[in-house]
């Protein structure tokens, strides 16, 4: 399966980025303007950098999609036509898993990076609703552009996509799941089937790292001491 891409720890793919063009700097809804910004700096303030242990850093992550991500609308428009189709349990099933790969496939990219910046730069409306527009300042990289969708949701707001230098973070991985489901031969089963194995080959490979590095830790307390 294609790596993801979607959510937060996108913005921060070592990807070849176009450089950041004009910034916007009219700001039709300063509330929604707000909560982009908190949540960035949040993100990046308690996932990036060495020495947030993995467990935490995804424990963190998935607080910040649960808190700030419309997760299940999200589910819904990855899944695309084949939602319909699906059952009750696949699509119960499918929301789990994928919750799970974005938080393990993601989480562990905030550990190589640390020290960037994000900034707010205005907001507009369209017809899909609330897009916040921001930039990620890095040092030694061209700054990445992002607009985030938002919607209202019991008086404040949900993210419901993030578009990185133009680009739906949601409609890429739609296509990329709509790839693998038909690659199974048009079941949505082949896709939790593939789905559950990644997430559980990540575990035991995450799990293995955190036993890794309490070796490491006790053997230095020891030569210390």
């Amino acid at each position: 399966m294609n790596k993801p891409r979607i959510f937060v720890v996108a913005l921060l793919f070592p990807l070849a980025i176009a450089p950041l063009k004009a910034l916007r700097a009219e700001d039709a809804v300063p509330a929604a303007s707000a909560f982009i910004q908190k949540m960035g700096t949040e993100a990046i303030n308690e996932l990036t950098g060495p020495n947030v242990p993995q467990a935490d850093r995804e424990v963190r992550f998935r607080k910040l999609l649960d808190s700030h991500f419309d997760m299940a609308a999200i589910s819904k428009f990855v899944l695309g036509r084949y939602w319909r189709s699906a059952t009750e349990p696949e699509r119960a099933d499918f929301q789990r898993l994928f919750e799970d790969y974005v938080v393990q496939s993601y989480s562990v990219r905030f550990g190589e990076y640390s020290g960037e910046g994000f900034e707010g730069t205005g907001s507009s409306n369209d017809v899909e609703g609330i897009v916040v527009h921001s930039k990620i300042d890095r040092a030694a990289a061209e700054d990445i552009r992002l607009d985030w969708r938002l919607r209202p949701a019991d008086g404040g707001f949900t993210i419901v996509d993030i578009i990185v230098e133009g680009v739906s973070m949601a409609v890429t991985q739609r296509s990329e799941f709509a790839s693998v489901i038909q690659s199974k031969g048009g079941a949505v089963k082949g896709l939790i089937d593939a789905l559950r194995a990644k997430t559980t080959q990540s575990s035991v490979k995450n799990s293995g790292a955190a036993v890794r590095v309490q070796r490491e830790s006790k053997v230095g307390a020891g030569g210390s001491g």
